[in-house]
């Protein structure tokens, strides 16, 4: 016996209330096939206009490729407040800066991400990656087959995105973020060319943890040597400079 509209109005708010994810329309209209995928999605639709003519403190939302209640934007700035203590949810600026490479650059190695911010970016995308905003998508095939890696459905969530095309121009990502990003970063991530290069596949079975934890500490310790290699070769000069300021000294 099919439900009335009411009847299934309510069990999606109720589905809806307890998803801690965006439900696919896939899924229920699976739940509710004696109703038919038609009421369903007549339902969802009265669901946000009802939400949306209250002017309430949440709202009905399509994203990551389904539906969830969502909070207003404008009351971002008291949630911020609220939860401004609970900062182990919050992604630091450099997180986000390497975030915003990601998604503008995708797919893109962490080479490319380290030279585009201009510093070492080896930790942050250890970061991303358990917080499952960035995921592995392959490999590229170029010297040393590096890892690249891409968005995920996580990021699309959290940022209340329905598509990786509904991203705002890179000028209007701090908005997005709620953060500023540097405008000598947005500069750099739309000037900075990447090296061409064609995505490979990640072999079936492959321990894609190990490999990545692997390379990134390979670049920390390219990077260390770099570092070391710089500082014995101003060493010459520096003792140069304090023989000199020793002998003037003396005199």
């Amino acid at each position: 016996m099919a439900m009335e509209p009411s009847e299934l109005r309510a069990a999606l708010e109720a589905i809806l209330f307890v998803s801690n994810e965006p439900v696919k329309l896939d899924e229920l209209a699976e739940a509710f096939a004696d109703e038919g995928r038609e009421a369903v999605v007549a339902q969802l639709e009265e669901i946000k206009r009802s939400l949306d003519d209250h002017l309430g403190g949440f709202m009905l939302e399509q994203t990551a490729g389904g539906w969830r209640f969502a909070t207003r934007a404008e009351h971002d700035s008291i949630l911020k407040k609220y939860f401004a203590k609970k900062g182990e949810n919050r992604l630091s600026i450099a997180a986000l800066e390497t975030l915003a490479i990601v998604a503008y650059r995708q797919p893109i190695t962490a080479p490319e991400v380290s030279e585009i911010r201009g510093v070492n970016s080896n930790q942050t995308i250890r970061t991303l990656l358990e917080r499952r905003m960035i995921r592995v998508a392959g490999r590229k095939n170029v010297v040393g087959s590096p890892f690249l890696y891409r968005t995920t459905r996580e990021f699309l969530v959290h940022f209340g995105l329905n598509d990786i095309r509904d991203m705002p121009r890179l000028e209007e990502f701090g908005d997005l973020i709620g953060e500023q990003i540097n405008e000598d970063l947005v500069l750099a991530i739309e000037s900075t060319p990447i090296a061409e290069g064609v995505e490979v596949p990640l072999e079936q079975g492959e321990q894609i943890d190990d490999a990545v934890n692997a390379e990134l500490s390979a670049g920390d310790e390219h990077v260390a040597s770099e570092q070391t290699a710089s500082e014995d070769d101003a060493q010459p000069a520096m003792n140069e400079v304090q023989s000199a300021v020793v002998n003037d000294q003396s005199e």
